[in-house]
């Protein structure tokens, strides 16, 4: 209890002294950047939101960095890396001119407190831990040489290096606040193009360009360095108001605008819109394999071809988001077209399949019983993403086929896993962003934690290990369209649409642009130059 008032006071102080800051002096050109999600932390060590992602993703630099571009991994803080024969070993370079925001120097030490912290079990890592796979530890070679250590080849680990999560923090800051990492989260310090100066939780963030900053990724070389001196970050959780707080001036940018709202600002000359595809999984619905109805392969495929995913996608994303066939978005490295046209809607397809495990309608109720009781399967219905607007949808479109539903509305992520943990549910909502697929083997290898479906299979627990071990890409690609076939073969989820992440901005901004994550923005050439 005295940590967390000690923590509330701080903030509080840290609040009122930025209130009086450089922020609110004439001249500054400050913008207002809108966040969608009030999280419950933002250290990405420790949390895993995307939203976490679009504010720290200006303070922190990592190893690699993907080029937004075509994709390439390319140096960071690390400016070269060699990769040892059997592919467990793989040995940075790093940079030598680069200083942390509080001055202290960034070296081979620097990243080693940053990867001792993330391997600490104590700190409950949710996202930064796993993207490390097999790493087991380190070895500093000089100053500005550091190997990581594996217990077997991992192929993501550049890619992993890459993302947010894993940004180098200032090992002085780590120490400082290391015997309450949750107080850390108010005194970010990295080595990026902005500074972390406030985090008043649920309310706003404000960060400060750093003058200092000379060492990005060459990508951007290519861009003029912002106008932007100061980004505060605020919270527009009403979907309904985001629109409607760009035209008022309220906020300069804005992410996850209602596809609605951004068809009537489709013609706007006083907003500009950029749909962003996500890479990773659609949003979807696994199946509980382990629990009647849902654990007869027939029973999913038939939900499938009830499901009207077209007229679905029409009325909710107004067609700003493209129907999903398989367990990976368009954009995400190694889709496999393969799976696209895969249980087109069909409802006569559907009643066959019920009709053929027994799934009846004895009593004419107009709802099958399937070994001897209605069947009523429970949805975990979350509330990000128009989730339940594609439920309600879902629930009309399967009462045809004789399928009833209780929707089981869960106000967040906690809650939602409560409920899958209880093992009584038949389909949950959920997804994973990513750019390369090795997400996949936590979600469907057998006995993962994050294996939802309950699925065991020998055959995809194979290809999934051996995609993340092989280093070449032809062969992880055809793992991996092996895999996703099987996936679809075996109907472990219903997919809807692949994610498209509707931002708009107002005139005068310039230079935005987002990584290759989708979520990110990339911050250091932003300007804003107000029309006259």
């Amino acid at each position: 209890m005295r940590q967390h008032l000690v923590l509330l006071i701080t903030g509080l102080i840290f609040s009122l002294v930025l209130n009086i800051s450089p922020a609110s002096v004439q001249g500054v050109n400050r913008i207002v950047y809108g966040l969608t999600l009030s999280v419950s932390g933002i250290d990405p060590h420790i949390n895993q939101s995307s939203e976490l992602g679009i504010v720290l993703r200006q303070v922190y630099d990592t190893l690699t960095y993907r080029s937004p571009g075509d994709n390439a991994i390319v140096p960071g803080l690390a400016s070269s890396w060699e990769i040892n024969e059997d592919g467990t070993q793989y040995t940075f370079r790093l940079r030598d001119d680069v200083v942390f925001h509080d001055g202290t120097p960034f070296n081979a030490q620097a990243v080693a407190a940053n990867i001792d912290r993330i391997l600490d079990p104590a700190l409950g890592s949710q996202k930064a831990r796993p993207l490390l796979g097999p790493m087991i530890g380190y070895e500093v070679v000089d100053d500005f040489t550091i190997s990581f250590v594996l217990s077997q080849p991992y192929s993501p680990l550049l890619d992993a290096l890459s993302q947010v999560y894993l940004g180098i923090a200032s090992p002085a800051a780590l120490e400082r606040y290391a015997s309450d990492p949750v107080l850390y989260q108010f005194h970010q310090i990295g080595t990026g193009p902005f500074i972390f100066v406030e985090y008043l939780p649920e309310d706003r963030i404000v960060l400060r360009r750093n003058p200092a900053y000379q060492w990005g990724p060459d990508f951007y070389a290519n861009m003029p360095v912002g106008n932007i001196d100061e980004i505060e970050f605020r919270y527009f959780t009403d979907p309904a108001t985001r629109a409607i707080s760009l035209l008022n001036g309220d906020a300069h940018i804005m992410g996850e605008i209602l596809p609605s709202e951004a068809r009537r600002l489709s013609g706007s000359s006083e907003i500009q819109l950029m749909p962003v595809a996500i890479p990773g999984q659609p949003t979807q619905f696994y199946f509980n394999t382990q629990l009647p109805p849902t654990n007869r392969t027939e029973f999913r495929q038939a939900l499938i071809h009830a499901t009207n995913r077209s007229a679905i996608v029409e009325a909710v994303y107004q067609g700003f988001s493209p129907v999903a066939w398989g367990p990976l978005t368009a954009a995400t490295l190694y889709y496999a077209p393969s799976v696209f046209g895969a249980y087109n809607y069909d409802v006569v397809q559907a009643e066959q399949l019920l009709t053929s495990i027994g799934a009846v309608d004895t009593d004419g109720d107009g709802v099958r019983e399937y070994e001897g009781a209605p069947i009523r399967l429970r949805l975990i219905q979350p509330p990000w993403g128009l989730v339940p607007q594609v439920v309600q949808l879902m629930r009309d479109q399967w009462r045809i086929v004789g399928i009833d539903v209780e929707i089981l509305a869960v106000p967040g992520f906690t809650s939602l896993v409560e409920l899958v943990n209880s093992g009584d549910f038949h389909l949950v909502e959920f997804e994973t962003s990513g750019l390369d697929p090795a997400f996949l083997s936590t979600r469907y290898i057998s006995g993962q934690p994050a294996n939802w479906t309950g699925f065991s299979n020998e055959q995809l627990d194979a290809l999934l290990q051996n995609a993340t071990i092989s280093n070449e890409l032809a062969q992880r690609a055809s793992l991996y369209e092996q895999a996703q076939i099987l996936i679809m073969q075996q109907a472990l989820i219903l997919p809807i649409r692949d994610i498209v992440n509707i931002n708009a901005y107002v005139s005068g901004i310039e230079g935005l642009i987002f990584d290759s994550y989708g979520w990110f923005p990339l911050l250091y050439g932003l300007s804003y130059n107000p029309p006259a």
